[in-house]
């Protein structure tokens, strides 16, 4: 029995179902006597008698080939019929007859009559894609075959004689003439009494198409699963009944969705309305829903046409052929795009801009009133993962899986930006350096041998502070103390510690533009190294897949990666006597405990004075995180987390442009990471990871990064490792300046030229 692959959510909601076959077969005690009564009725009511072959039916079949000279009837049994269903072809032949006889009267001596009929109401095909009747029962009436009228029992059980001919969707004329012969046998057999009869002969036919709705959009995720699953079984993981579960629970990947589709049109809107998706002017009604039926909803935005333009709003026919009122509150929003940076004028009034036959998208507001909207023309994407095993809790391609199957969470590789720099950062804190250690932030100019021109690299508001505490370099975002401490550690040292954090050598560049996050790297990725920052230095695989079962309930594989120590297994608590659990890998160590504690609380730092400050307003002192912005805001990025989930987020064009003058990590990607972790984390307590062993918190000297005296001005409290605690300040460094440290700084000379 070919039933499809099923994907599930780790809370057993269904994602999707992949095969060509819809199939759910059921045992024989879950088929109701009445459906058994009239599909006997309709085939083989002599079935409990026969060994197989019924002569009387055979004969009756012969008679009718010799009075027209063509075959009329099989005079098949429901035995003969699993037979050809199971081992033989549909070809009319004798040679073929004879083999259904001899294979039936074989099938009636290994199986009892209950086995026989189970095998038979979970073979045959009932059109409409639908194999058995369970799975008819949920296409032609959306409802389990237990829960199914006798009238529509009785529908199911017409079929199987001819599925395209009887079908209820195509022919239900035809269907129901079936319907109530069946219906008429019942009562001539003596199975059911003339009430029931005629009360299933009165009953409307009610069958419309049914189609399994998942219970949780997640398809980027389904795609995700069907790949893996075709990579281990090949063609079979379509037919063979496999049963998915994968790390993703159902309420975090509802909150990806929300979060991404509305801060995507929450930054469309901002640059205005770019017109009607098409024009349908002087068409009548109907036309209007035969064009619209051909349209898809798309991230929740379904299609509509203006029909009516009036002075307070508009009224729109929807797919559902219905009419409904916009109001001008909900129009006035769409001032005219003129590019990315401008807009045009603000409407006065609707007229402005709908006029009748546009074909808009609407979507339901939190009253249900109907919005105007549009499909975004940026994208987006989010994966948030447990940093302690890797499991993926949630993951978002795009806006629109039917818009487009680009899956931009793992496929689109982009350049980071800033968000790339506590890699840096990290590989000076493991280097000697500290996040009190002096940087100099001021010009550099690069010119090598066969550059046309000096590369001068600058930071984005092209001013330079001097020296400046590695700290606070951080959470301002200052591009030059990034390259100088590239600089420092040496590029081949830097790119060897780097990949450490999983990334592929041949993506990131062997030059200084490395420091500005200039490496082309997914959304996966990037929140995969930053996993090791939230669970104290430790590098971990993403993974999707949980568990795999077969058709009949036996657990195939249970995923058991390598994690943190001391991070519990994703098993559930019946599997755990099905199949041995063999012991965790633990996950390896990639850099200092220290380092990671130190760089939270510098990312930590971002959020409560730096470029990340907009997360401040969810109330938590958990959140470490990081914005990223490339060149010409072609890319907006921001990654954060706290010991429960890491979460990046990216924006942009799929075809790189810009997202407007004043669009950054923090006007795109950071309300989208904030609404998703918002949600998420709502009523779980904060956590980050304990301070380690060999931590120390020294009071420093903000100029100097040296210990600060009793009298220091300014003087602050910073964490560092024990081995590399700052000396205090000599006398002669407090009286007269420290050694060594750079002249007063002019913002017109370079100090380094390379």
């Amino acid at each position: 029995l070919q039933i499809p692959l099923r994907v599930y959510s780790s809370d057993g909601k269904l994602i999707a179902e992949f095969g060509e076959m819809r199939r759910s077969p059921i045992q024989f005690a879950d088929i109701p006597q009445d459906f058994i009564h009239a599909l006997l009725s309709a085939e083989d009511d002599n079935f409990a008698n026969h060994y197989g072959v019924d002569p009387s039916s055979l004969m009756r079949a012969a008679t009718q080939l010799l009075k027209s000279g063509q075959i009329q009837t099989g005079g098949s049994t429901i035995t003969m019929q699993v037979a050809k269903n199971f081992f033989l072809s549909s070809e009319r032949s004798f040679s073929r007859k004879i083999n259904e006889i001899l294979l039936a009267l074989q099938i009636e001596r290994e199986l009892s009559k209950d086995e026989i009929l189970e095998l038979y109401v979970n073979k045959i095909y009932l059109g409409n894609r639908a194999y058995g009747i369970e799975a008819a029962a949920q296409i032609y009436f959306g409802k389990s075959i237990n829960d199914l009228s006798l009238a529509e029992l009785a529908m199911i059980a017409g079929l199987p004689k001819a599925p395209s001919r009887f079908n209820p969707l195509s022919n239900p004329q035809r269907s129901k003439e079936r319907r109530d012969w069946i219906l008429g046998r019942m009562l001539h057999l003596g199975h059911i009494d003339k009430t029931r009869h005629d009360e299933a002969i009165a009953e409307e036919v009610n069958a419309r198409y049914h189609v399994a709705t998942p219970e949780l959009a997640a398809p980027y995720i389904a795609e995700m699963a069907r790949a893996e699953m075709v990579g281990r079984f090949g063609s079979d993981a379509y037919t063979a009944g496999y049963r998915v579960t994968t790390t993703v629970p159902s309420d975090l990947q509802d909150f990806a969705n929300k979060a991404l589709r509305q801060g995507l049109m929450d930054y469309d809107r901002r640059h205005g309305y770019r017109g009607p998706e098409t024009r349908l002017p002087g068409m009548t009604r109907d036309a209007w829903l035969g064009e619209l039926v051909k349209m898809r909803s798309m991230g929740g935005l379904e299609p509509a046409v203006v029909s009516q333009v009036e002075q307070s709003g508009v009224m729109v026919l929807t797919r559902s052929g219905t009419e409904e009122a916009i109001s001008w509150d909900a129009i006035k929003w769409a001032r005219p795009f003129l590019n990315t940076n401008s807009l045009g004028p603000a409407p006065r009034k609707p007229a402005d801009v709908l006029a009748v036959g546009d074909v808009i998208r609407v979507q339901r507001g939190e009253q249900g009133e109907l919005l105007m909207a549009q499909l975004p023309a940026a994208q987006s994407a989010l994966v948030s993962l447990d940093p302690r095993d890797g499991a993926i809790l949630a993951l978002v391609g795009g806006f629109s899986f039917e818009q487009s199957n680009y899956n931009r969470a793992v496929q689109a590789k982009r350049q980071p930006g800033s968000s790339f720099k506590p890699f840096i950062y990290s590989a000076a804190l493991d280097n000697g350096y500290t996040a009190a250690s002096l940087v100099n932030d001021a010009p550099i100019v690069f010119q090598e041998a066969g550059m046309r021109e000096a590369w001068r690299p600058k930071n984005d508001n092209n001013t330079f502070l001097g020296p400046i505490r590695m700290r606070e370099a951080l959470y301002k975002s200052r591009n030059l103390v990034s390259i100088r401490l590239l600089q420092e550690l040496g590029m081949e040292n830097a790119l060897a510690y780097i990949t450490r954090f999983g990334f592929n050598r041949q993506d990131l560049p062997p030059n200084f533009s490395l420091a500005l996050g200039t490496a082309n790297l997914t959304p996966l990725e990037i929140a995969s190294g930053w996993c090791a920052f939230a669970n104290t230095g430790y590098r971990i695989q993403p993974y999707l897949v949980q568990r795999i079962e077969s058709r009949d309930g036996t657990l195939l594989f249970e995923a058991n990666p390598p994690r943190v120590p001391g991070t519990p297994q994703r098993v559930s608590a019946d599997s755990a006597e099905e199949i041995p659990v063999e012991a965790p890998a633990k996950a390896t160590r990639i850099i200092d405990e220290r380092t990671a504690f130190i760089m939270t609380s510098m990312l930590q730092d971002v959020i409560r004075r730096g470029t990340g400050r907009r997360a401040m307003a969810l109330g938590r002192s958990d959140l470490a995180g990081k914005t990223g912005t490339t060149n010409e805001s072609k890319d907006s990025w921001f990654s954060g987390y706290n010991g429960d989930y890491v979460t990046t987020v990216w924006a942009g064009f799929d075809q790189p442009e810009s997202l407007g003058r004043n669009e950054y990590g923090g006007t795109v990607a950071l309300p989208i990471w904030m609404s998703y972790m918002g949600a998420a984390l709502k009523d779980k307590p904060e956590y980050l990871p304990p301070e380690p062993k060999g931590i120390v918190t020294l009071r420093i000297d903000p100029l100097s990064g040296r210990l600060a005296t009793p009298d220091t001005p300014g003087a602050y409290f910073e964490v560092f490792k024990s081995e590399d605690s700052p000396p205090p300040m000599s006398e002669f460094e407090q009286g007269y300046g420290i050694p060594g440290s750079p002249l007063p700084f002019d913002e017109g000379a370079p100090i380094d030229l390379f």
